[in-house]
This record gives C-alpha cells, sequence and structure tokens, in this order.
C-alpha cells in the first residue's frame, strides 16, 4: 500500500506519495496564488486558495505516478502553523487568513502578558504571549473587526481547513494546537483557565487528536475535488516542524534538527514539557504521542538571501542562472571566496521581528562591519553566517536548559547548499547530518498516515526503518574557532541596535 502526505506550505501545496518502505514514489506541487500585506507587518492569505492548490497537487501526484485511488491507504497533513482560519455558521470563510509571520497583535500580546503574568501564562500553556500564536490573532480581529468577530461560528488551523475540506471533520493535532497559546501543552488538552479568562467560547475550537490518530475519512465531495478514494481514512498529522522533524528520524531524546527555510528552526525531541523560564524558546507537543519538543525559531532564515537575491542579486550578471544552475548556487560559490568569519561582517537577520531569543516583533536586520575592502561575496557569506548565529542562539539555550544534543541533523533548503552545510558545522562547533531522503513536512505526514494505518506499530519504529543518515559533515577545526569568537561579537549586535531602532 502507499501513503500520502499533504504540506499546506505558505508559497504553495505538496502532495507525496511513499511506499511501505518509505520510498517516494510520487510528489508534486502547487503555488497558491492569494497572499497579501495590505499594511507593514500583515501577512494574509485566502484559505480557498490553499484547498484549490491541494487538489491539483494531489491529482497532479497521483497522475505522474500511476498511482490508482485506491492504493492511497491513508492521508496525513502537515502545514504552516499559528494562522487563524475563521468560519462562519455556514462553513464560509469570514475573512483572509492572519498566519504565521504576521506581526500586527502585538497589542494583544501584551494586553494578554497583562491578564495573565508572563510567567501564569509560560505555566498554564508552556510558551509566553507572541504576535505568531493564534490566540493572539482572535483577540486583533475580535477587537478591531467586531463584525467579523459576531460572524465566527468555528475557528481552525491552515492545515486543518484543508482537512475539513477533504474530510468535512473538524480536527487538530497536539503539536499544531501547541502553537496556539490556547492549548495545556504539559497536560494535552484545552486550557480551560486560557479560554475562560479570554472569552474564546471551547466550542469555537476543533477536536484534539494526537498525530496518527484516524480522525477522518475521505468525503465525497473531498474525492470528487482530488481524486482520492472516499472512505480513504486520515489522520490529524502535525505542524509543519513536528511532521518536517519526524520526515528526519527526530524521534527520540537527544535528536535535533536544524532546519532553513523560509524560516529557521532548532527542533529537540523531549520525554517531558522542558520550559525556559523567559519563554524564549518554544515547548510544544510533539507528533509523537506522549513525547513533547522544544524549538527555536529565526523569522527570516531563508529569507534573509531570498530578500538580498530579490533586492540587490538579480542587479548582477554574476548570479543570473547559469547553464541552468540555481541562482542560490552561484550565490553559494561567491560567498565561498571570502574566508570564514567574512572578515568582520555581520547579518543579523531579523527582517521580520524575531522570535528566539529576542521575542521582538520590532526587532531590525542590520549589515554591519562593513569595510572598503568587502565584496558581494563577503556579504552573501555574512548573510549566510549571520542566520547560522541566529540558529545557535538556540543551542546556547539548550545548554542552559541541559537539553540534550546527541546528533544535529540539518534540514530545508539551506542543507542543499555544501557551503552553508560547513558553516552551521563550524558553527555548532559539531559534526551535522544529512539524512538521504530530505523530503520536508510533506514526507513527516506520509510517515504518520502509515502510522495511522499501522503499517508501523509506532513513529518511532517508522523512523528507525525508513530515515537514513546519507552523510556526515564534522566542524572545520580552524574555521570553527573563528566561528566561535565572531559569535561572541555577533550576539552584542541586537543590544546594540535596540538602542538606535
Amino acid at each position: 500500500m502507499s501513503y500520502l502526505g499533504i504540506d499546506v506550505g505558505t508559497g504553495g501545496t505538496r502532495a507525496l506519495v511513499i511506499d511501505a518502505h518509505g520510498k517516494v514514489i510520487a510528489s508534486a506541487s502547487a503555488e497558491h496564488a492569494h497572499f497579501a500585506s495590505p499594511r507593514p507587518g500583515w501577512a494574509e492569505q485566502d484559505p480557498r486558495d490553499w484547498w484549490r492548490a491541494c487538489g491539483e497537487a494531489v491529482r497532479n501526484a497521483l497522475k505522474s505516478s500511476g498511482t490508482r485511488a485506491e492504493d492511497i491507504a491513508c492521508v496525513g497533513f502537515s502545514g504552516q502553523m499559528h494562522g487563524a482560519v475563521l468560519l462562519d455558521s455556514k462553513d464560509e470563510v469570514v475573512r483572509p487568513a492572519i498566519i504565521w509571520c504576521d506581526q500586527r497583535s502585538e497589542a494583544q500580546s501584551i494586553e494578554l502578558e497583562q491578564m495573565f503574568g508572563r510567567d501564569t501564562l509560560i505555566r498554564l500553556t508552556c510558551n509566553p504571549p507572541l504576535t505568531n500564536f493564534t490566540l493572539t490573532k482572535f483577540l486583533w480581529v475580535r477587537e478591531t473587526e467586531p463584525k467579523n468577530w459576531e460572524r465566527v461560528a468555528h475557528a481552525m488551523l491552515p492545515k486543518d481547513y484543508v482537512r475539513f475540506r477533504l474530510t468535512g471533520e473538524r480536527a487538530i493535532d497536539m503539536a499544531d494546537a501547541s502553537g496556539t497559546l490556547l492549548l495545556d501543552v504539559t497536560n494535552r488538552r484545552w486550557s480551560q483557565e486560557v479560554l475562560s479568562k479570554t472569552g474564546i467560547p471551547e466550542k469555537l475550537l476543533p477536536a484534539l487528536f494526537e498525530s496518527p490518530d484516524v480522525c477522518g475519512k475521505v468525503s465525497a465531495a473531498g474525492a470528487e475535488a482530488t481524486g482520492l478514494r472516499a472512505g480513504t481514512p486520515v489522520v490529524a498529522g502535525a505542524g509543519d516542524q513536528a511532521a518536517g522533524a519526524v520526515g528526519m528520524g527526530i524521534a527520540r531524546v537527544g535528536a535535533v534538527s536544524a532546519t532553513i527555510g523560509t524560516s529557521g528552526v532548532v527542533f529537540a525531541s523531549t520525554d517531558r514539557p522542558a520550559m525556559d523560564p523567559q519563554g524564549r524558546i518554544h515547548t510544544f507537543c510533539h507528533a509523537i504521542p506522549g513525547r513533547w519538543h522544544v524549538m527555536g525559531v529565526t523569522q527570516a532564515a531563508g529569507l534573509s538571501l531570498r530578500w538580498y537575491r530579490d533586492n540587490f542579486g538579480a542587479a548582477s550578471p554574476g548570479v543570473q542562472k547559469k547553464d541552468g544552475r540555481d541562482p542560490y548556487d552561484v550565490f553559494a560559490d561567491e560567498a565561498a571566496t571570502a574566508p570564514a568569519g567574512s572578515e568582520g561582517a555581520f547579518w543579523t537577520p531579523y527582517l521580520m521581528g524575531e522570535r528566539t531569543p529576542h521575542l521582538d516583533p520590532n526587532a531590525r536586520a542590520a549589515l554591519v562591519g562593513l569595510t572598503a575592502s568587502h565584496t558581494r561575496a563577503h556579504v552573501i557569506r555574512a548573510i549566510m553566517e549571520g542566520v547560522a548565529f541566529s540558529l545557535k542562539d538556540t543551542f546556547t539555550i539548550f545548554d542552559e536548559m541541559k537539553i540534550p544534543v546527541t546528533s544535529i541533523r540539518l534540514g530545508g533548503g539551506g542543507s542543499r547548499s555544501p557551503l552553508w552545510r560547513q558553516i552551521q558545522a563550524d558553527v555548532y562547533g559539531r559534526e551535522v547530518e544529512i539524512v538521504a531522503a530530505e523530503e520536508g513536512a510533506a514526507y513527516g505526514a506520509a510517515i504518520l498516515a502509515g502510522t495511522g494505518a499501522k503499517e508501523w506499530k509506532s513513529v518511532e519504529q517508522a523512523c528507525d526503518a525508513i530515515v537514513q543518515v546519507a552523510k556526515r559533515i564534522p566542524p572545520n577545526q580552524k574555521d570553527s574557532v573563528t566561528m566561535q569568537q565572531a559569535y561572541g561579537t555577533y550576539r552584542k549586535i541586537y543590544p546594540a541596535l535596540r538602542q538606535v531602532t
């Protein structure tokens, strides 16, 4: 039998099919047509566009491989976290979804801190109030768009809306629910104290499931839209970070992933809900029943390099595609000509504010330390190093919290660049690993589907059976010494910037 994973990302939706050995037999993606930023710091998408893209991606994945609908034994989901999808009593979208990177709800975050007290909210939900979390978005709509809020009968997260359209069932997994600021993460249930004090009715929220649990079946309407067989079981799945971690085999204590996509995430599996009293990292339920994870987030990781490419890179003939090569590969070749440490040039990647470790939606990016001798190669390398330094901030917090780190696996677009791999090994001062099939969150969603269909007894067993390490990259000792010294300087930049921005 085969298992389908569907990942509802920010830029598009991906459908991926694996067999019982974990081999990818089909995949297809469909771009999202809708992304709006009506004001600085705002980010919105149309949920109906996600559903359209899901149908397109699934149909193309099945068609390209000749996979029959009857061959799909179970479907799993992953998706962008923290978004607020609001539906009325007729299940029509009330307003565009406010997605993960939106920063408009700073006032509501402050309001929550005053309402509960920061320490109390961390005790109740394992996390501090942040603009990214779903609850702050609910409060913003209630306070600034009261007529829209009056219409709201159901609320859910992005992937859960798409699964609702596929199955007709309202459900959410523990991992994704952890990012709402409404979940009692320790006890894996909605927090009655937070719901009561904020006035959010529990009836607005979906039912809670563990990630491998079957929570619905493909409906007749879902089958017509996607080409899947009506009645096919569907599991709850997980938010993209937990699903991506499953796809990389981050299942047991000590296993850590460092992923560079649009954002950057350092993710560690734990057997307890370990909390940072300062709230600098997130403590969420894992996609594995009875397990949790801690996670640090860099808002603009790969986004930093894309921002540079879009605004400055294309102006240079040297970064245009050469013989079909990706511009990022050309960037990496250029950056490799600059020495480790970029000869004193630094990039702080705060283009979208910052979560870990600063919890500051008003943080601003900066390129500092430039001299007349610096070249474009230095700047590109400084951006790549700055992202790695930002991710190292999470490892620093792990050390403080005594979170064990026995292995580090790299994922996302950053793991495909040999230079960025080496930079990370040098900055972390540890060997890093690349898995054989780094297919992202859709792969983890497919593994969860296979577990739900009893192909494997547990998520851990599935990871042991099918996730293999393809390469190990040790740090360059000389360059690593340089990078540890540079990291000390990097840590001084944010406090200095806060005095002038």
